[in-house]
């Protein structure tokens, strides 16, 4: 196989500071260094994957992440330990949560952008 891993995913966002907020305080990523590539962004770590935030240029909209809020869109998804934990804290931030159930184990928010973000229990 040619790939052995995913080394990130990036967003374009609209408000760089609000997805900095999000991706930051929300959910405890951290902020690594990002070489200058002359646009604003941000490149964050969680466990080892990478998230990078691409500033869209004059702010304005982002990619079209879709018009729904649903478990179909494009979306990354992120492992996490515990469900009802997860929920709790994500509700706590006044996002709206889409659950599964604990022996599902998936459930979804959004970021700033609309970008649908998934959480999950792995499966053995």
């Amino acid at each position: 196989m040619l790939a052995h891993g995913v080394d990130h995913i990036s967003f374009t966002v609209a408000d760089l500071e609000a997805s900095l907020h999000f991706y930051r305080e929300v959910l405890g990523f951290e902020v690594i260094p990002r070489p200058d590539f002359g646009i604003p962004g941000a490149w964050l770590r969680t466990g080892n994957s990478q998230v990078h935030l691409i500033a869209k240029p004059g702010g304005g909209e982002s990619s079209e992440p879709g018009d729904k809020f649903t478990p179909l869109a494009n979306h990354q998804a992120f492992a996490v330990a515990d469900y009802q934990k997860t929920i709790d804290h994500l509700k706590s931030h006044g996002l709206e949560v889409m659950e599964t159930s604990p022996e599902q184990g998936q459930l979804w928010v959004q970021d700033p952008d609309g970008n649908v973000i998934e959480f999950l229990i792995p499966r053995s």
